[in-house]
C-alpha cells in the first residue's frame, strides 16, 4: 500500500513536470513568432519606402526629400503606431538610406 502512495505521487509529480516544461516551451515558441512577425512588417515596410522613393526618382528623376513627400504625392502609408521609419536622403541622385525599427524594442 505505501509503495502505491509512492507512484501515484511521483506519477503525478512527473506529470506535473511535463506540463510545466510544456508551458515554457509553448510560450518561448509563440514570443519568437511574434517577433518574427514585426521583423518580417519591418522588412515589408523598408521594402515599400524603397520602391516608392525608386519610382519618384523614375517619374521626377530625384529621390524624394524626406518621407512625407512620398505619403502626400505617392499614397505610402505606413503604421507609425507599431514603426518608426528613419528616411535619411543625402543627394536627390543618391538612393536614400531607410531604417525601420519597431517601435518597443
Amino acid at each position: 500500500m505505501y509503495s502505491d502512495r509512492r507512484k501515484t505521487r511521483s506519477g503525478l509529480l512527473a506529470l506535473v513536470f511535463a506540463l510545466l516544461l510544456l508551458a515554457v516551451l509553448a510560450a518561448a515558441v509563440f514570443s519568437h513568432s511574434g517577433r518574427d512577425v514585426s521583423e518580417e512588417s519591418a522588412a515589408a515596410i523598408r521594402e515599400a519606402v524603397r520602391r516608392s522613393a525608386l519610382q519618384c526618382y523614375v517619374v521626377e528623376n530625384a529621390y524624394p526629400p524626406d518621407l512625407q513627400y512620398l505619403q502626400d504625392n505617392y499614397g505610402l502609408q505606413i503604421n507609425t503606431e507599431d514603426y518608426y521609419v528613419v528616411y535619411d536622403c543625402f543627394s536627390s541622385n543618391l538612393p536614400p538610406s531607410i531604417r525601420v525599427i519597431v517601435r518597443g524594442t
